[in-house]
């Protein structure tokens, strides 16, 4: 690819994100902070009546796309809205992608290809750190970039066009100042999670869409075309990863069973367990933060979720055994940030009281 390629696409990608991303400004509704999920049940798939009513009520969503859930792993709903792509088709999850991410982290940490997430990440970055670095630098760890917590100035929102423009994205993002101490504040940041993706890359010796193929991509049997690369040929670690419905399903489906696919242990239960637990809180939600995942409640009930710009999103409620997705169309609009309200709703109002209801 050569270097005018890449700016082109770089303005492309600033041009398809003019808005800043979801936890920097989308609003989102109140939840309260996860509280002890309820005990697993055997359940008995979901109420016809409420799963019509949901239908319904998706189908009169102009910008939803596609709809999916699945009760203790079997497709109960699957519909495509609005002349959306097949179900079966990778399309752009947007920042969801941060999740994807950070499963490949935990991968290469049960791989000992990491060291943990206490892991300084100076070190593994060392080539393109300032020519003097903040003492500060030293202290971000794998684990704060995962949370959002390096302290670093964002590189989204406002900040993420002079990123995305930049001729290295990698030493762009570590040169920025330091706004809160490491450890700290949450700050949702798509380069932090570019950093990860960098670190992969040059820890495993491959590229992370390379990863994702061979470490999620072949046993979980979905596609996971590759996506856009910064100039220096890192796959986007924070946006833009291509996914389908089903493909996003099953990824969901593979948390929600502790790591297992197939009989198959590839993600440890461990990892899992640290990913849903909360670090920081979005404070432009209220909602929890753990690693790459957002935390809110349904109905009473907790739910663990991926989001992307514009309403791709994966819901996973533990306690219902319940894997919920939904994508959207993802160009800009000025009623983007009510459509998110809109698709929690359709969750907790519909989907959630559908399970409980079938479990009766």
């Amino acid at each position: 690819m050569t270097r005018r390629t890449v700016s082109v696409a770089a303005l492309m990608l600033v041009l398809a994100s003019c808005a800043p991303d979801p936890a920097a400004n989308a609003s989102e509704p109140n939840a309260t902070a996860p509280g002890t999920p309820a005990a697993a049940t055997a359940t008995r798939g979901l109420d016809p009546t409420l799963i019509a009513a949901a239908v319904a009520k998706a189908e009169a969503l102009p910008r939803l796309r596609s709809l999916l859930i699945l009760r203790d792993g079997t497709e109960e709903a699957a519909h495509r809205f609005h002349d959306g792509p097949a179900l079966d088709r990778p399309v752009n999850i947007k920042s969801a992608s941060k999740t994807v991410i950070s499963a490949l982290v935990g991968m290469a940490i049960d791989r000992d290809m990491l060291e943990g997430i206490d892991q300084p990440v100076a070190p593994l970055l060392k080539a393109d750190l300032p020519a003097n670095p903040d003492p500060r630098l030293s202290r971000i760890t794998i684990g704060h970039l995962l949370s959002m917590q390096s302290g670093l100035q964002r590189t989204s929102g406002q900040y993420y066009g002079a990123w995305v423009t930049s001729p290295n994205w990698v030493r762009y993002a570590l040169s920025r100042p330091f706004v809160e101490e490491p450890g700290g504040v949450m700050l949702y940041s798509t380069g932090n999670s570019h950093l990860l993706s960098a670190i992969l890359t040059r820890t495993t010796g491959r590229g992370t869409d390379r990863l994702a193929r061979e470490w999620l991509g072949a046993p979980l049997g979905i596609q996971i075309p590759s996506w856009a690369r910064d100039p220096q040929g890192i796959a986007f670690g924070g946006n833009d990863m291509l996914m389908s419905p089903r493909g996003l399903a099953r990824f969901g489906e593979l948390y929600r069973n502790g790591g297992r696919v197939d009989g198959r242990q590839i993600l440890s239960k461990t990892w899992i367990a640290d990913s849903w637990r909360p670090r920081g809180v979005s404070p432009w939600s209220g909602n929890g933060y753990g690693f790459g995942w957002f935390a809110s409640e349904a109905a009473g009930h907790r739910v663990h979720f991926a989001w992307g710009y514009g309403g791709q999103m994966l819901y996973i409620v533990p306690s219902l055994n319940l894997t919920v997705v939904m994508t959207s169309d993802s160009a800009p609009h000025p009623r983007a940030e009510s459509h998110i309200a809109e698709l929690h709703a359709l969750l907790a109002d519909y989907i959630v009281p559908a399970a409980r209801k079938g479990n009766a």
